[in-house]
């Protein structure tokens, strides 16, 4: 049975100030939670469904058996899974600045991060960078999106100017105008910048830049607007890992 107490902290958490405030943050489902816990999160409560707490023997001693009308109390899901876990959030673990850095210049959709963070994992790109603006990745629906991705790319938030002007190696950024991704000769070590759903780079980190790419239109009448920004995410790390 859940508590009044553990309802109000896993509600609280849904907001960053209390996420901060208590370093906890939320994951749902079987398979998500079982991601955290291989990466050495620590489990602080665990809300399984009763019939289905065989998946989590590891942790038994952590297990709060509940019915499925009490998960959906709880869940921060459109449908609920079989599985809610509060964990503590882990110090940051900064990976040794090599290879493909990606930097995230104000992304407010949490769908966009969470599938960025993903992404970056399937490509084995170990640093996300993000502006302070950018939405934070321990947001219910970033960590969902995520599918456990979040628990082995380290992602850290600072001021990505800054950041950039200390950067020794190229400095690659995504627009809508810039040189064809297909035939640019590319870094091996680089960071590559991604910018805002509705407004791109900004114009301070445009500057910058060390050279701007695109994703050409191929479509006859060529009219697409562009390309969602998780989307054109995947096809540059894809270009960028071809050679």
């Amino acid at each position: 049975m859940v508590s009044k107490n553990q309802k109000k902290l896993i509600r609280s958490l849904k907001m960053k100030k209390f996420r901060k405030q208590h370093g906890f943050f939320v994951a749902e489902g079987i398979k998500v939670i079982h991601e955290f816990a291989k990466q050495d999160f620590e489990i602080v409560n665990l809300f399984v469904e009763s019939d289905q707490t065989q998946y989590f023997e590891a942790f038994e001693e952590k297990i709060i058996s509940v019915s499925s009308q009490e998960l959906k109390q709880l869940t921060f899901l459109t449908t609920s899974q079989k599985a809610l876990a509060v964990f503590k959030i882990k110090a940051a673990n900064t990976p040794q600045e090599k290879g493909l850095q990606l930097v995230l210049d104000d992304i407010k959709d949490p769908g966009n991060l969470g599938t960025i963070i993903r992404l970056a994992d399937w490509f084995g790109v170990e640093k996300i960078v993000c502006s302070n603006e950018t939405v934070d990745c321990y947001n219910p629906k970033v960590v969902q999106a995520t599918m456990g991705s979040l628990s082995r790319v380290s992602v850290e938030y600072t001021d990505i100017i800054d950041y950039l002007r200390n950067a020794d190696i190229p400095i690659y950024g995504g627009f809508m105008e810039g040189e064809n991704v297909y035939t640019s000769t590319l870094a091996n070590e680089a960071i590559v910048v991604m910018g805002n759903e509705a407004n791109g780079i900004s114009s301070e980190i445009e500057t910058l830049i060390t050279q701007k790419i695109s994703i050409p239109r191929f479509g006859k009448i060529k009219v697409t607007e562009s390309l969602n920004v998780a989307t054109a995410t995947a096809i540059l790390l894809s270009e960028f890992k071809r050679g």
